[in-house]
């Protein structure tokens, strides 16, 4: 029965994103919702100006429809279910915010750093005080040892972090053609993995969802990408991600899983850190993908370097949380 709950999930939310897309498309390019690519970024992204973006529309609402529709086919929803849909939909309104920003307003860095900060933490907050009150564990426990901890009240403050940490990862990462689509579907199908390998069937059906969600939409975003999904997608795939994890206890396999997002974003951190001390970059560009493209390599071949690596560091996580 679960498993196939688990195929249509998948395929429900696939086939919901790849109908939507022909359709949705042409409507955000009608309505001059196009991508204005940053100056200083790699030449030949100039090219991609006035692509469609906002597609994160499309994989939220495949996300939606689809964890309630096979949730309910498999049993009721419990509040596991409506905390990843606030967070996912959260992050996602924060991201729609700062493209509408972007495309209508045409002010290209949306919104300020601290308006978007601020509306990471209050989502990130309303979700612990939820969780709280829902008797969740906050003990956290460290892979490859029999030791965990429960650090109480300060758990807010892991919860903050890793919320804003992790949407902010995947934001950072989502820079070319098929690249965040590609290791999101990576990262979630191995977190459907080792929620399986806790009977925790309602975090598996709402990981297939996603995807489902994103294979769907990597059909009309792989390189030439007829669509980006924007802040709207991104923001929320990573506070989607970060929030499974939590509600696993998986934090820090996350890292792990995660591991391309928190590659992409030492980068930057890296890149900035050198830059003001020394003078000096590290990297050609940050973050990472944009320096492998000026050091020549193609958009496509770094992709799938990405998505290999992305694959190897999601079977290392669920290797050390499920076979170690």
């Amino acid at each position: 029965m679960l498993e196939q709950v688990i195929f249509f999930t998948i395929l429900l939310g696939f086939l919901m994103t790849v109908l939507m897309s022909p359709i949705f498309i042409p409507f955000l390019r009608r309505l001059k919702f196009g991508q204005s690519i940053r100056e200083e970024g790699p030449k030949s992204h100039q090219k991609k100006t006035g692509t469609p973006t906002m597609g994160g529309i499309m994989i939220l609402l495949s996300i939606t429809v689809t964890t309630l529709v096979m949730t309910n086919k498999f049993s009721a929803p419990t509040v596991q279910t409506y905390l990843l849909l606030f967070v996912t939909l959260g992050f996602g309104l924060l991201g729609f915010l700062d493209d509408f920003i972007k495309v209508v307003m045409k002010r290209n860095l949306g919104l300020t750093s601290k308006q978007k900060l601020l509306g990471q933490i209050v989502i990130s907050a309303v979700f612990y005080f939820i969780f709280k009150q829902s008797d969740f564990s906050t003990e956290i426990s460290i892979p490859l040892t029999d030791w965990s901890f429960d650090p109480g009240w300060m758990y807010i403050f892991i919860v903050i972090f890793w919320l804003v940490g992790f949407s902010n990862a995947v934001n950072l990462t989502d820079g070319l053609d098929g690249l965040v689509s590609g290791t999101a579907a990576i990262a979630f199908g191995a977190f459907a993995v080792l929620a399986w390998s806790q009977s925790q069937y309602e975090l598996s059906i709402f990981s297939v969802a996603v995807v489902g969600a994103v294979l769907g939409f990597l059909v009309f975003n792989a390189h030439p990408a007829k669509v980006f999904m924007g802040d709207t997608g991104s923001l929320a795939l990573g506070g989607a991600i970060a929030t499974i994890a939590i509600l696993a206890k998986l934090e820090i396999i996350l890292v792990i899983v995660g591991g391309i997002f928190v590659i992409e974003t030492l980068s930057v951190i890296l890149q900035v850190i050198s830059f003001k001390t020394t003078g000096k970059r590290i990297f050609r560009m940050s973050p990472l993908h944009h320096h492998y493209e000026l050091s020549g390599w193609s958009e496509w071949r770094v992709v799938v370097t990405f998505w290999t690596v992305g694959l190897l560091f999601a079977i290392l996580g669920i290797y050390i949380e499920v076979w170690v």
